[in-house]
């Protein structure tokens, strides 16, 4: 909560133009920008998000506010808001995605990561060990509940970044070893260097580039790694000395 109160400080109190949650994203556009974020829905049946239906009528900053909430709904569009004041271009952004950053660093090493992502089935042979956890297990995932075992021997740690919206950020940062290599990743990622303060070392997130062209497909509930209209970039601590 702490880290998100901080990523809170400066956002503006700017008119939203369209907020929309869609079964794999949710997008919120203001006049100067637009921000997406992974919808989190495995809440209670039903619960709604406060002011549905009017949230155009609240400012950015009572929007982004959400992502202090317990209600995941609520919460992944707080990230999309504070998500949406991200520049879609800056010169500390490298032109690479997370699955690259991890194979960089970790490649016949310990992987740990939080969050059973696709690309795992074609690049687990590149690691000595994988750790995956996940707060839903598949087949052969490990549970939160193994954080304490197994997570301080991973060398890499990455981290999904609906971790951050779910608020269990602060524990996987507990247990991750402190000469291990860190990273946030996915489409709720906040690129901001305010994330090295707390331990990590990269951020791998998406920005907006053609909003007309994500909004269609977020809509028609296209799964995050087919969506188009977004960029790829990451953020690396090294580059803020």
């Amino acid at each position: 909560m702490k880290l998100i109160k901080k990523l809170l400080q400066n956002i503006p109190r700017e008119n939203v133009r369209e907020v929309i949650v869609g079964v794999f994203s949710t997008l919120v556009r203001t006049d100067s920008g637009c921000g997406i974020a992974s919808t989190l829905r495995y809440d209670r049946p039903h619960q709604r998000i406060v002011n549905s239906g009017e949230l155009e009528q609240m400012n950015l900053r009572e929007l982004a506010e959400l992502a202090l909430s317990e209600n995941l709904l609520e919460a992944s569009v707080g990230m999309a808001a504070i998500n949406s004041t991200l520049p879609s271009d800056a010169p500390y952004y490298r032109e690479m995605n997370g699955t690259e950053l991890i194979l960089e660093k970790g490649a016949g090493k310990t992987l740990g990561i939080i969050g059973h992502f696709p690309f795992l089935e074609r690049v687990s042979d590149q690691f000595e060990k994988v750790y995956v956890f996940e707060k839903f297990p598949q087949h052969g995932d490990l549970r939160e509940e193994d954080f304490p075992a197994l997570l301080p021997q991973a060398d890499v740690v990455a981290i999904t970044a609906t971790s951050v919206t779910n608020h269990t950020f602060g524990d996987i940062m507990h247990w991750a070893a402190p000469h291990s290599y860190k990273l946030l990743l996915g489409p709720s990622t906040t690129l901001s260097p305010l994330f090295f303060e707390w331990g990590i070392d990269a951020l791998a997130g998406s920005v907006v580039v053609d909003y007309e062209k994500l909004r269609k497909q977020v809509i028609q509930a296209t799964p995050t790694r087919y969506l188009s209209g977004i960029r790829q970039v990451c953020l690396l601590r090294k580059d803020f000395p």
